[in-house]
């Protein structure tokens, strides 16, 4: 009982140690870019209505570890474009919404809320892959003061996305712009996702992102996007998480 009391004890300092200490982290690499993007504020880009347009697959998916390229093109041209479009029809419709119903508004904002989250999730996901697995110092850090070790992050990660299996969703590794520090979110649905943070590491747990390559197996895919992600652009993503929390937080 005494050995269980000490580790939740050192669990809690290692938390608390770990929020205290992200900006530190990445100091060095967000100063760097600070030098190189200047001071101006970021400019307003203007609110575009039904004119998204999916990105193009930031790497070439027959290179891939484990992975097919037909997956990945079906993924990306079945599912995710598809969802860019739906999301563009949608928005298109709201622009009459004074003229609609109450009612179809509510399910018309539903939908887009659904397609909006889906289509960012999705460039998350298929941005985070591409790499060969090998972590930079500030993203490796980072974890380890959060969750402990390397290892720990990773089992957390892969018995949340495995708790997806048959029901589908995404395992997310995020900034939490509330609490400050770094943690693993499950969303069996695009509508739940957190309110106030930045998705690091994203993974598709939908069987459409597996089931061509791996049928059942939905292990072996995990390990596959686990030995493919692309951990410079995941590291990319939380020097900025952490800049915009440090802004948030009105510190320096």
């Amino acid at each position: 009982m005494r050995e269980k009391e000490t580790s939740l004890f050192e669990k809690n300092i290692l938390r608390r140690d770990a929020i205290a200490s992200l900006g530190a982290i990445a100091a060095a690499a967000i100063g760097s870019l600070s030098k190189d993007r200047g001071t101006e504020p970021a400019q307003l880009v203007p609110l575009s209505i039904g004119r998204h347009h999916p990105r193009n697959l930031p790497f070439d998916p027959a290179v891939l570890f484990g992975i097919s390229g037909t997956l990945i093109r079906q993924h990306w041209k079945n599912i995710y474009a598809k969802t860019v479009r739906n999301l563009n029809k949608i928005e298109k419709q709201l622009c009459s919404a004074a003229e609609i119903p109450g009612f179809v508004v509510s399910c018309l904002k539903e939908h887009e809320l659904c397609y909006a989250n889906s289509m960012i999730l999705h460039e998350h996901y298929f941005g985070n892959l591409g790499g060969n697995g090998i972590m930079p110092a500030a993203v490796s850090k980072a974890i380890v003061q959060c969750f402990g070790s390397l290892a720990k992050w990773k089992e957390l990660f892969t018995v949340t996305a495995m708790s997806l299996v048959g029901r589908g969703g995404w395992a997310v590794l995020g900034m939490c712009f509330h609490t400050g520090d770094l943690r693993v979110y499950w969303s069996s649905s695009h509508s739940q996702s957190l309110s106030f943070g930045q998705p690091l590491v994203v993974l598709d747990m939908d069987d459409h992102a597996y089931r061509l390559d791996f049928g059942e197996c939905a292990d072996g895919y995990v390990a596959a996007f686990m030995n493919n992600l692309n951990w410079e652009e995941v590291n990319a993503r939380f020097i900025r998480s952490v800049s915009a929390l440090k802004a948030i937080r009105g510190t320096t």
